[in-house]
């Protein structure tokens, strides 16, 4: 009691918590440079490459990051903002923002396909159908070289609506995701009853996994269920040539993570180019 007490002390009038205040102090402030970035189109795509796992490890695809500028031009990673608007009408905005991006890259390189993050919510958001829509019917081919990732979670919250979109969508060619396999409840009667061409195992099985025999025992039976599915699999976070070497032990497609290079603002493709032609 004497600890309540003094908690209660520390409050000030009216109850107020001064960590909440902090935090909702925070989360406004995050949520306004958000806003400003979409309002002064200060946004982008960051690209990372995702390699295939035997012969040569040439790039299978890439994926694109949404990244938003700051006031003082900083670009700011998704992480540092995603979980404040995921759920609010800024999400669906940078939903759209990064579908455009995306479309737009693919557009200018027609030797590369992409992989772009979008979130179940958005499928009934009219303007990011549009945006789809618009891109597709200027390009038909564009979808045959895009990836639409959806995370499990999201993908779980709204299966009905997640699988009527694909199943429209397999017309256009484009191919499906789900983005961190394993890191949440599926349900295999559920999961067998979506069009996913491929899936990225979650990092937290990832990262040191040739050194952890319960993250082992686990990506062994995400492998396992997705190869009874004919489905392509994208092993994410891979830091250590020790981590890749296990995973491609054990039949993994693809490898993503800061092993084979960061997420970059400049198209690692161009770079690619560049450096071709002064050689």
């Amino acid at each position: 009691m004497k600890n309540k007490h003094k908690v209660m002390a520390d409050m000030p009038e009216g109850g107020e918590n001064p960590l909440s205040s902090a935090v909702v102090t925070r989360d406004r402030s995050t949520l306004d440079m958000v806003g400003e970035a979409i309002k002064h189109d200060q946004t982008m795509l960051a690209y990372q490459p995702v390699m295939q796992a035997v012969g040569s490890q040439s790039v299978a695809f890439y994926e694109g990051y949404i990244r938003v500028l700051d006031a003082t031009g900083r670009v700011i990673p998704a992480r540092e903002f995603m979980p404040h608007v995921e759920e609010t009408e800024l999400g669906r905005e940078l939903d759209c923002l990064a579908l455009e991006h995306g479309l737009k890259a693919l557009s200018r390189s027609p030797g590369i396909r992409l992989s772009i993050n979008m979130s179940a919510r958005s499928i009934g958001y009219r303007r990011w159908m549009q945006v789809l829509e618009r891109h597709l019917k200027r390009d038909a081919t564009l979808g045959e070289r895009l990836v639409l990732e959806i995370t499990e979670a999201s993908a779980m919250a709204a299966p009905e609506l997640v699988i009527d979109f694909m199943d429209r969508m397999q017309k256009h060619g484009i191919a499906f995701a789900l983005d961190n396999f394993g890191a949440a409840a599926t349900a295999i009667s559920k999961f067998r009853n979506f069009f996913f061409d491929a899936v990225k195992i979650d990092g937290q099985f990832v990262r040191n996994v040739h050194a952890s025999y319960d993250n082992q025992a686990v990506v062994r039976a995400l492998v396992g269920i997705a190869k009874q599915f004919d489905m392509l699999v994208v092993a994410e976070s891979v830091e250590t040539p020790a981590d890749a070497e296990f995973l491609i032990s054990i039949g993994v497609d693809c490898l993503q993570g800061y092993l084979f290079g960061a997420p970059s603002v400049n198209p690692p493709w161009l770079e690619e180019l560049r450096e071709r032609s002064r050689a």
